[in-house]
């Protein structure tokens, strides 16, 4: 029983290191050649779970050869157009100017119930307000309206405004992020002083606090025991 804790805890390891490796994508955002590998890693990993008697090195070492071949490939599409068609195929025009590409939607088999449930999921409910709607090669739609119809930004109305910046995390559960601090270029006082103006006598007693998108300190306190 001990040996399976050890092999199994080994090989969700190794899984974890090379899905890691392989690059931050979701699942449905893989391409083709990279959800086959996903899948026959974990296909890999789990026949030595399950029977003692293959050695582990016999699901180590496939799933380390799997690992090699995605980063050969992936340096391939890098340096080839031919190798990136190949392996990944091109994205395909399904709507153009309002009118669906019949041949495309039959050659990727993507038929008008899912097409108009994407549209749908993007705000979009009619074809013709459709510039382009591009299947791209993960199996993800992307959809240009027809300019009339496309929202108006602030640019458009000549309205001025400042650049928001990404949220910086200070203290979580209680605990000062003095990483987060430097980047923003305060210090442990600045905070301190941030507490004492919202009536807080220590961090500890804080769950999490932040300077949001807009520089606004934000706090929430832990919840009454």
């Amino acid at each position: 029983m001990f040996i399976v804790l050890i092999r199994t805890i080994i090989l969700y390891l190794i899984v974890i290191a090379s899905m890691r490796l392989m690059g931050k994508k979701q699942i449905g955002e893989l391409e083709p050649f990279e959800l086959a590998i996903a899948i026959m890693v974990s296909e890999l990993a789990s026949l030595p779970m399950q029977d003692t008697r293959i050695p582990i090195m016999h699901g180590i070492i496939p799933i380390i050869t799997l690992l090699a071949l995605q980063t050969i490939v992936s340096l391939l599409e890098l340096k080839s157009e031919k190798a990136r068609i190949f392996f990944s195929g091109k994205p395909s025009i399904v709507i153009k100017d309002g009118k669906l590409n019949i041949k495309e939607l039959r050659k990727e088999r993507f038929n008008l119930n899912d097409l108009m449930e994407e549209l749908r999921l993007q705000g979009y409910y009619n074809i013709e307000d459709i510039h382009y709607a591009i299947l791209e090669t993960s199996g993800q739609l992307s959809v240009m309206p027809k300019t009339e119809l496309s929202n108006v930004t602030k640019a458009d109305l000549n309205i001025k405004s400042q650049q928001e910046s990404l949220p910086v995390t200070l203290i979580l559960d209680g605990r000062i992020n003095y990483d987060n601090l430097k980047i923003i270029d305060k210090d442990e006082q600045w905070l301190n002083k941030q507490l004492r103006k919202n009536n807080i006598s220590s961090p500890k007693n804080i769950f999490i606090a932040l300077l949001d998108s807009k520089g606004k300190f934000y706090h929430q306190s832990k919840p009454q025991k």
